[in-house]
């Protein structure tokens, strides 16, 4: 078996309304390929969705959206298993600055 990661995207809905929310997850799957992999995720993924009623008494649900991304990893010590660059906005002009 081989190891990856899957990137799982969810979406939150209140009401039955799709909200600004979303959650990204990154799970561990083994499989034999990368096909395999991706069947796995998504299983990983439908497991995980919720419905259930928040403190405010509306029916929230957490729904799988996509599985947006499969990498094989090696499982070593010291091994990468996720990393992102990110590049921020400059502000030109700032309006108030501390």
């Amino acid at each position: 078996m081989k190891s990856f990661t899957a990137q799982i995207i969810y979406r939150i809905e209140c009401e039955g309304l799709p909200t600004d929310q979303y959650e990204e997850q990154w799970r561990l799957v083994y499989a034999e390929t990368d096909e395999h992999a991706l069947g796995e995720a998504k299983k990983a993924g439908q497991k995980e969705e919720a419905t259930f009623i928040d403190r405010h008494g509306r029916t929230i649900c957490w729904g799988m959206l996509a599985v947006k991304d499969i990498q094989p990893i090696e499982l070593v010590n010291g091994g990468l298993l996720f990393s992102m660059v990110r590049e921020p906005e400059m502000v030109a002009a700032p309006l108030w600055m501390a």
